[in-house]
């Protein structure tokens, strides 16, 4: 009988850097594999769709927002910082590059009156609903 080994902690190891290195930018795997998605929390009020998008590393002036009455769109770019100082090998699992987030909105907003604000890498976008949202009221019959 034939008998194998489970694999030693170094061989995980050894697989693990392996497979950073070919999906690290630097390295020779497709480096669209590491592109940055901010996550999102949405909350639906009475009188506002309230938005939050977790985008660390950016200013406000990096960021493109765009709100239509059913989406919004958050668009911008985490440029990666030059070092002219070698100082040997660099291992960084930040990701880099340009990024795209349009999120469905679950009902009608006034795209004029959106307003946003960037604090500690947290975008908040307040939403307020359209009229004709705010007054839409569902009756339902109890049978």
């Amino acid at each position: 009988t034939h008998w194998e080994s489970l694999p030693t902690i170094e061989t995980i190891q050894e697989e693990m850097n392996r497979l950073f290195h070919q999906l690290s930018p630097s390295g020779n795997g497709d480096s669209e594999l590491m592109a940055f998605m901010p996550s999102a929390e949405l909350e639906d009020t009475p009188d506002a769709v309230h938005l939050k998008l977790e985008i660390p590393g950016l200013e406000a002036k990096d960021l493109d927002i765009q709100v239509s009455e059913h989406s919004v769109s958050i668009s911008g770019e985490r440029r990666s910082e030059t070092k002219t100082e070698e100082k040997g090998a660099v291992r960084s699992e930040f990701r880099y590059g340009k990024f795209e987030r349009i999120i469905p909105l679950p009902v009608q907003v006034k795209t004029d009156a959106a307003q946003a604000e960037y604090k500690n890498g947290i975008l908040t976008l307040n939403l307020p609903k359209s009229e004709q949202e705010k007054k839409k009221v569902v009756k339902v019959e109890v049978k």
